[in-house]
């Protein structure tokens, strides 16, 4: 195993143009793997939402991630052969900095119980019970934003 650090880079994803591109990463991770209904994938928030893609050097869609305008980050995957090559930080930091700009007083997810140390380690807070989402346990996480007045 070598210990180059591959490239990849982040874009806004444009909506509906980028739907395709969205496709190719978020089918395979929720559809394919974690075997989440292609109906509970794509749903009414998506138009609305602010989303992240992560393209390899060729422009390939290797992860992606979205944030509502209510400031909740969901949607974040990263295709396998990628994970572990901070494409899901790099996601995860330029969705917190999209709510920081537009002026939100925080950020909120919910998290597969197996992601929960990877968001604590971004500054995420677990709340509240564990509960099913797409037959997959998930926690209640929240991030405090701060910024003027909070």
């Amino acid at each position: 195993m070598s210990e180059h650090k591959p490239d990849f880079s982040l874009r806004v994803a444009r909506w509906p143009e980028d739907i395709p591109a969205l496709r190719q990463v978020r089918e395979p991770v929720f559809v394919k793997e974690q075997e989440v209904p292609l109906e509970l994938e794509w749903d009414e928030d998506d138009p609305r939402c602010h989303h992240i893609l992560a393209e390899d050097p060729s422009g390939r869609p290797i992860g992606t991630g979205r944030l509502s305008p209510q400031g909740k980050i969901g949607r974040m995957a990263v295709l396998k052969e990628w994970r572990g090559h901070g494409v899901g930080s790099a996601l995860l930091d330029a969705l917190v900095a999209q709510a920081r700009t537009v002026g939100l007083e925080e950020c909120l997810l919910h998290a597969q119980t197996s992601a929960l140390s990877f968001y604590e380690r971004h500054g995420f807070v677990a709340e509240g019970p564990e509960f099913e989402e797409a037959d997959i346990p998930h926690r209640l996480m929240r991030q405090r934003l701060g910024g003027n007045g909070a």
